[in-house]
């Protein structure tokens, strides 16, 4: 008992020194996490042999972290992103898989092999690029909306990756190098005789089988769980909202490995089927420092397993393999940008960016030792070599800053998003009083199209189901793209007075017979609008005000027919001498 306090102690206080700094030098929390198990293991020598034992309980982070990826990947907005996800990240993945591989295969590896390395060094560093992207305020670029597009296409490649890597095991991959430095054979890990439910069946029985424990998964996700967490709520507990959580995943993992398909891929398929559950948030505030202190725990032991020996003695090895995986993931990234039209500093936010391997390497190099697809060597220069890419990616980052101030800044003209819907209600601007509209109109059984050149509201949006597009809604092509000539009704909620009146003053040129309301933000702004054309115009503040008085004045003893009359009163005297003050 002592000896496990004692090395919980190292790994948690390794975690709180180095995680922090790691931040704070810009390194990203994924290299706090190796750079403490670095430190604990080859260096200090803090730990040993209980490292690869407690991997395998960490591993359950990237489990949860799935779970929660699904989570994020509801069935619609996958669909609506579907160009750049099977566009732009989908010829990501299968050119540079299909190149590392090639290289790989020159370098003197089988086939199979050469191809497993191409599938794990193929994905960058979810964890690091978003996290500096968000940090710098560069998500909102073409470049940086651009790279979310490839990392969530990588995230959701990991799936099938997992499911195809056994199938790659060859002979090669049963070597194994002793203590003492001599090659054994052996069989893949996991080679204990464990509870099956597919063991002894032919092989149409595994297909119905295996089939049968997806779909229970989605149906339980779609029809039981929503009863589940209400009879839960019942017993007004915090603790067991946290339990019934982590019970659905570790549940759904136990399922997957019965009928012999990877828990990831469970825990990945609940998530999306639980994406649009009235739950969703509450199991993500479950689940998530789980999976952060799994997740953290897994790094750490990678850290600490990484076998600096191989290092020291082939330093221009390793350090010659990654230079060559970044330049070469490097130059496809530049090619497809060019080729999707990503122009300007985007184009190298986006290709240095993504340069590096990522974090799910490990998880694939560590299922492919135990599935015997690769030998423990090659294992140990792949963790070296995904090591020190992400350890370059914050160099690469600051290169690009260097070259975004010579070109002159990222290109903040990106692309809108294309519109392939009309709906006789246009709404430009989704801030706070444009949702309101938005959402009353929707309820009133109208259909709507949502402009808006915030990228940040149309995620949200679109997050809590409701679909918007990004782009500036004063450029007379996005307008005739939402349907302006077919429209009945332009509401304009736009944050910026100028482009207010602007965009009501073309719409009225266009389409003389269009319904316009327009917010104002103030009196001589309802002016401006009137002068371009607007129909009806409504002040922010005003409406809210007369709510707020009539309220006054029924708290000073009036009835509320007599405060609703003088509400009337007083809106149409002001509304009489703001017309007569327009007219002049």
């Amino acid at each position: 008992m002592d000896g496990v306090l004692l090395q919980s102690l190292i790994y948690l206080g390794a975690m709180v020194i180095a995680v922090p700094l790691s931040v704070r030098f810009g390194l990203g929390s994924v290299l706090g996490y190796l750079i403490a198990g670095i430190a604990i293991g080859p260096v200090l020598g803090l730990v040993g042999s209980e490292t690869e034992d407690l991997q395998h309980y960490a591993e359950f982070g990237v489990v949860l972290m799935l779970f929660l990826i699904g989570l994020e990947l509801d069935p619609k907005g996958l669909w609506e992103m579907r160009r750049k996800l099977l566009g732009l990240g989908g010829l990501q993945v299968v050119i540079t898989t299909l190149a590392i591989a090639a290289a790989a295969f020159s370098l003197g590896l089988d086939a199979q092999m050469a191809l497993a390395v191409g599938l794990t060094l193929s994905l960058s560093s979810t964890a690091i690029v978003l996290k500096t992207l968000n940090e710098k305020d560069l998500m909102q670029t073409g470049g940086g909306r651009s790279a979310f597009s490839v990392l969530l296409t990588q995230d959701i490649a990991v799936i099938p990756f997992l499911a195809f890597l056994p199938l790659l095991a060859s002979e090669a991959g049963m070597i194994r190098f002793a203590e003492d430095g001599s090659i054994e054979r052996g069989v893949a890990a996991d080679d204990h005789h464990a509870i099956s439910l597919v063991e002894g069946l032919p092989a149409w029985g595994v297909t119905l089988v295996t089939l049968g424990a997806v779909v229970a998964v989605i149906l339980a996700g779609r029809y039981l769980s929503a009863h589940l967490f209400r009879f839960i709520h019942m017993s007004r507990l915090r603790e067991m909202y946290t339990a019934v959580a982590l019970a659905i995943v570790v549940g759904i993992a136990v399922l997957m490995i019965l009928v012999g398909l990877s828990p990831a891929l469970g825990a990945f398929v609940a998530g999306v089927v639980l994406a649009n559950s009235e739950f969703r948030h509450e199991l993500e505030a479950n689940i998530e420092p789980f999976k952060g202190l799994l997740l953290g725990l897994f790094f750490i032991t990678v850290g600490a397993g990484i076998n600096f020996a191989v290092l020291i003695g082939n330093p221009f090895l390793i350090v010659g393999l990654t230079a060559g995986l970044m330049v070469l993931k490097g130059l496809i990234l530049y090619a497809i940008a060019a080729a999707f039209r990503v122009r300007g500093a985007d184009r190298w936010l986006f290709t240095l960016g993504l340069a590096q391997a990522g974090e799910f390497g490990f998880v694939l190099i560590a299922f492919g030792v135990q599935q015997a697809v690769f030998p423990g060597r090659v294992a140990e220069i792949m963790l070296l070599v995904i090591a020190l890419s992400m350890l370059l990616t914050p160099l690469a980052f600051i290169a690009y800053e260097r070259l975004r101030d010579h070109l002159g800044g990222p290109d903040e003209t990106a692309e809108p998003d294309a519109i392939d819907h009309a709906a006789p209600v246009i709404i430009a601007g989704i801030g706070r009083f444009g949702q309101v509209v938005n959402r009353m109109v929707k309820a009133s059984g109208f259909d709507t199209v949502v402009l808006d050149s915030d990228l940040k509201t149309i995620q949200l949006m679109r997050r809590f189901g409701f679909k918007g597009y990004f782009g500036d809604p004063t450029r007379p092509e996005l307008l005739q793209a939402a349907g302006l000539e077919m429209a009945k009704v332009l509401v304009v909620a736009v944050d910026d007075r100028n482009a207010a009146v602007q965009l009501v003053r073309y719409a009225r040129k266009v389409r003389p017979d269009l319904s316009i309301t327009a917010r104002a933000h103030d009196r001589l702004h309802v002016y401006e609008l009137y002068e371009a054309g607007a129909d009806h115009i409504v002040r922010e503040m005003f409406d809210s005000s007369l709510r707020a008085a009539r309220y006054v004045l029924e708290d000073m003893g009036l009835s509320d027919y007599e405060a609703h009359e003088l509400e009337i009163a007083f809106y149409r005297h002001d509304r009489e001498n703001l017309r007569a003050l327009a007219e002049l």
